[in-house]
C-alpha cells in the first residue's frame, strides 16, 4: 500500500490530542474491564457500575483516570509517530508498505510507547484502582499515588508489568494498524480518485480495528492487570508465572475476563483516535507527499 508521509510535529500534535480525548471519554469502560480482572470476572460489569456508584459516586467511575488520560496522550503521540517513522523506513522503493510489513512497523510502534508512556501510566492507574476499593484507599489522586508508588518501590514500582505491556502494546498496534490500513486502503479502492473518506466511515474502518484488536490480545491485558495490581510481588515471580497461575487455577477461559468492557472501550476509541487523528492531520495541512 502506498502512503503519504505524516510531518512528525502533526503527528505528535494529532495523536496526544486523539490520545487525550478518547482517553477521557472512555475511561468508564477501562475503569470496569480493570475491576472485573482484579475480581477473576466474578462481578458483572454492572454490579461494578451499580457499586462503584453506591459506594463512591460518579467520581468514583474515574479512579485513576488523570493517569489514563496523560498516559494515553503521550502514547498516542509516540505511537502515531513510530508507527510513521518504521512505516517509511520499511516503503519499497515505490513508497509501498505491504501487509506484513505493516505489521512490523505497528509492532515497532507498540513496543516504543509501551516503554514511554504505557506501562508507568498503566501501572499507576492500575494502582490507584486497586487502591479505590479498598475500605480506606491511601492515595490521595495522580500525584499523590505516583509520589507514594515511587517513594515504596523505586521508580521500577511504576514499570511493573512491563513485558506483558511491551508484548500486549506490540500486538495491540500492530493488530490494529494494520486491520485499519488494510480496511482504508480497500475503502478507497472502491471510492473515486483524489476523494476523502467521510469521517463516519473513518470512524467505522477504526471501530472494527478496535475489535480485530480485542479478541487477539486479550490474554496479554489480563497478566499486564494482575501483574501490576497491589499485591502482584507477593503473588507472582514473573509473568509466565501470573499466566500459569490464572490457566491452572481460574482456567483458561479467564484470560478473557473484562473483555466485554474493554470491547466497548476499543471499538469506540478505535473510531474516536483515528477520527480524530484523520481530521486534526487535514486541518494542519494534510500529508507531505
Amino acid at each position: 500500500m502506498a502512503f503519504k508521509k505524516e510531518k512528525p510535529l502533526h503527528s505528535v500534535i494529532a495523536g496526544t490530542t486523539a490520545g487525550a480525548v478518547e482517553a477521557f471519554v472512555t475511561y468508564p469502560t477501562e475503569f470496569i474491564k480493570t475491576r472485573s480482572q482484579f475480581g477473576g470476572g466474578k462481578e458483572s460489569p454492572l454490579a461494578i457500575i451499580r457499586n462503584t456508584l453506591r459506594d463512591k459516586g460518579v467520581a468514583g467511575l474515574y479512579s485513576g483516570c488523570m493517569a489514563l488520560v496523560v498516559g494515553n496522550a503521550v502514547k498516542a503521540g509516540v505511537r502515531f509517530v513510530s508507527y510513521d517513522h518504521f512505516k517509511n523506513k520499511l516503503a519499497d522503493a515505490e513508497g509501498k508498505v505491504s501487509a506484513p510489513r505493516s505489521l512490523v512497523a505497528g509492532l515497532g510502534a507498540g513496543m516504543m510507547e509501551a516503554i514511554f508512556a504505557v506501562t508507568p501510566s498503566e501501572t499507576i492507574k492500575t494502582k490507584i484502582i486497586d487502591d479505590a476499593k479498598q475500605p480506606k484507599p491511601q492515595y490521595r489522586g495522580l500525584i499523590h499515588g505516583t509520589v507514594s508508588i515511587v517513594r515504596q518501590e523505586g521508580i521500577f514500582g511504576i514499570y511493573r508489568g512491563l513485558f506483558p505491556v511491551m508484548m500486549r502494546q506490540g500486538a495491540n498496534s500492530a493488530v490494529r494498524f494494520t486491520t485499519y490500513s488494510t480496511l482504508k486502503q480497500f475503502v478507497q479502492g472502491t471510492a473515486r480518485p483524489g476523494q476523502t473518506l467521510p469521517s463516519t466511515i473513518t470512524f467505522g474502518i477504526g471501530a472494527i480495528a478496535g475489535l480485530v484488536t480485542v479478541y487477539t490480545t486479550m490474554p496479554l491485558d489480563v497478566v499486564k492487570t494482575r501483574m501490576q495490581s497491589l499485591d502482584a510481588r507477593s503473588q507472582y515471580r514473573n509473568s509466565f508465572h501470573c499466566a500459569y497461575r490464572i490457566a491452572t487455577e481460574e482456567g483458561v477461559l479467564r484470560f478473557w475476563a473484562g473483555t466485554t468492557p474493554r470491547l466497548a472501550r476499543l471499538v469506540m476509541s478505535g473510531g474516536i483516535v483515528f477520527t480524530i487523528y484523520e481530521a486534526i492531520i487535514k486541518s494542519l495541512g494534510g500529508r507531505e507527499t
